[in-house]
């Protein structure tokens, strides 16, 4: 890895090494079993049906190394797009490089350039990462909890609205 970490969007040749990173990911975070993302789907959301973004952190021969996925928010209050990072994620052997930092730097000024008014992005309450986004000027959230639905929760809340009227859309 070159002393200055070059960050460049993901390019089609890059899918299966940044899905390698992204299940990588999952391991760190002790989940792998909860990881499925195949090729075809995230190019199929990088490429085909935009839904998500990503940038990557590369070495010396272009390989990515670090990776950043993110899609795109809405502040009604504000008025304006923000950035939602799903996933930031640097290969062992690239930490201390300042991959990460060139990372969320590049989001950043995506951030500024747009006008958005905020990057937010969540994670595990013993990841040692939080060292690193205090560094930065990251605050947690406190007032605000995430919640998530998915499962079977989620089929039973889709059938409530099923049973009492079509949603388009």
């Amino acid at each position: 890895m070159s002393r200055t970490a070059v960050v460049r969007p993901v390019r089609p040749r890059d899918v299966p090494a940044v899905v390698s990173m992204v299940h990588e990911l999952a391991e760190f975070e002790r989940a792998p079993d909860q990881c499925h993302l195949t090729e075809e789907q995230l190019h199929r959301a990088l490429f085909e049906q935009p839904t998500v973004y990503g940038h990557v952190a590369v070495d010396d021969n272009d390989e990515p190394v670090g990776l950043a996925l993110w899609f795109l928010n809405f502040s009604t209050w504000a008025g304006t797009n923000g950035i939602y990072l799903e996933d930031l994620y640097v290969r062992p052997a690239a930490r201390g490089t300042g991959a990460g930092g060139a990372l969320l730097a590049a989001l950043a000024q995506i951030c500024v350039e747009r006008g958005y008014q905020r990057m937010e992005w969540v994670m595990l309450a013993w990841n040692p990462a939080a060292e690193f986004y205090a560094a930065i000027g990251a605050t947690a959230t406190e007032d605000w909890l995430p919640y998530r639905l998915t499962g079977p929760a989620l089929h039973r809340l889709a059938d409530r609205a099923s049973r009492a009227s079509p949603v388009s859309g």
